[in-house]
């Protein structure tokens, strides 16, 4: 498997352009974000620069992008569903996409959005297939995945199961958007109370992009209950090539003691 890092949940005791650097540093070839601006569908040039340069600068490859989501940290888990803030997904597509252009990025992840007062579930689901639909056209042009996933927690965040991520992949493809994938997140799953053996037979063919924490907790490896290394042994017998993403919360004092679970020569692409 080859392993990258979130630079959005690790490495947080640095700031955000420093983070790709100490990527490297820790051993790494590759990163992935969630949106680095939480309150900017459309960040300032000056912003985006400085943002593409310490990814470049460090050495690094930016494999996965965050499409505008609002604040994941707040009340915030995606907006691409959700009928007044929709323009603020449609607006950021672009940006995205013109980053991910000039770094190579191969994947973005489309975060469906809460459910909200005001708006049926029918009209919600309907309009976030349609947005969806949008980024991918858009991300055709360079060649590149758009990335729908289930998470858990209290929000109420509609894709819980690999069931729910699934049928959103598959409304969106029958409208002829190919590059839509499912973003197969193992604690997300494991926390929702999925069956991951049967979602990962069910959804590995579909899936486009892999991460990792353990469950409870979501710390590092090796910090809860799941059989990590036997579920992606599955994915990889299945036919995964992809990347996997480290997405945990470190339970050590600094990010580089985390990766004690990871001998260093296994963290380089």
């Amino acid at each position: 498997m080859r392993y990258e890092v979130n630079c959005s949940i690790l490495f947080t005791e640095l700031p955000l352009l420093e983070r790709p650097a100490a990527a490297k540093a820790a051993g790494f070839d590759a990163v992935e974000f969630w949106w680095p601006w939480p309150d900017q569908p459309v960040p300032g040039d000056r912003e985006v620069d400085a943002f593409v340069s310490a990814v470049e600068d460090a050495g690094v490859k930016l494999v996965g992008l965050n499409f505008f989501a609002g604040d994941l940290a707040g009340a915030d888990c995606g907006v691409l569903s959700i009928p007044d803030r929709v323009q603020q997904f449609r607006d950021n597509v672009d940006v995205t996409l013109g980053i991910g252009e000039r770094l190579g990025v191969g994947s973005f992840n489309a975060l469906f959005g809460n459910r909200v007062d005001g708006a049926s579930a029918q009209e919600q689901d309907e309009l976030g297939r349609e947005s969806i639909a949008v980024a991918a056209k858009a991300a055709e042009r360079i060649g590149a995945t758009v990335l729908v996933e289930s998470v858990s927690g209290p929000k109420p965040y509609p894709l819980r199961t690999a069931g729910d991520s699934l049928a959103v992949v598959d409304d969106v493809r029958a409208t002829g958007a190919r590059n839509v994938g499912f973003l197969l997140d193992l604690y997300h799953l494991a926390a929702n109370g999925d069956d991951l053996d049967a979602a990962i037979a069910t959804a590995v063919g579909r899936t486009a992009h892999v991460q990792i924490a353990d469950a409870p907790g979501r710390g590092e490896p090796g910090s809860g209950d799941l059989d990590l290394q036997r579920h992606l042994g599955a994915l990889a017998a299945g036919g995964y090539a992809g990347w996997v993403g480290l997405e945990y919360k470190p339970t050590t004092a600094t990010t580089p003691e985390s990766f004690g679970w990871l001998p260093r020569e296994r963290r380089s692409a």
